[in-house]
């Protein structure tokens, strides 16, 4: 969901927000991301369109990832994870965001799954 999608804050920029006391000091970026930051999410934009192409036909919603915060699985939709990717590029961060409801993970993969199917693909594709 792009971001000017989303209602205006009413705290903006506003120092008495409520909401800051629940903000953790490690959340707070005022720097922008790193050039070599942008170039791996530009990178995993560009993987995660080539994935999609492959393995959204047969069947995959999108990818799991192991969160090492909770000790859970996250399962991103391809749209999601592609929204999220675009908005840390743009924002530097992610803002949070509902888990799917009561995902199938038989309908998720890995990343490193989606890497090792892609480079089969291209594999198979060099061999002929």
């Amino acid at each position: 969901m792009p971001h000017d999608a989303l209602p205006p804050d009413p705290f903006a920029d506003d120092p008495e927000d409520p909401a800051r006391a629940f903000i953790d000091d490690a959340d707070r970026l005022d720097e922008p991301i790193s050039d070599e930051e942008r170039t791996e999410l530009l990178a995993d934009l560009s993987d995660l369109a080539v994935y999609q192409a492959l393995l959204e036909p047969r069947g995959v919603r999108g990818i799991v990832v192991d969160c090492g915060e909770c000790d859970e699985p996250h399962y991103h939709d391809w749209q999601l994870l592609r929204a999220s990717l675009e908005q840390l590029l743009a924002d530097g961060r992610m803002r949070p965001h509902e888990p799917a409801f009561d995902p199938n993970p038989g309908d998720y993969v890995s990343w490193d799954y989606c890497r090792g199917f892609a480079d089969g693909v291209t594999a198979n594709e060099s061999a002929y």
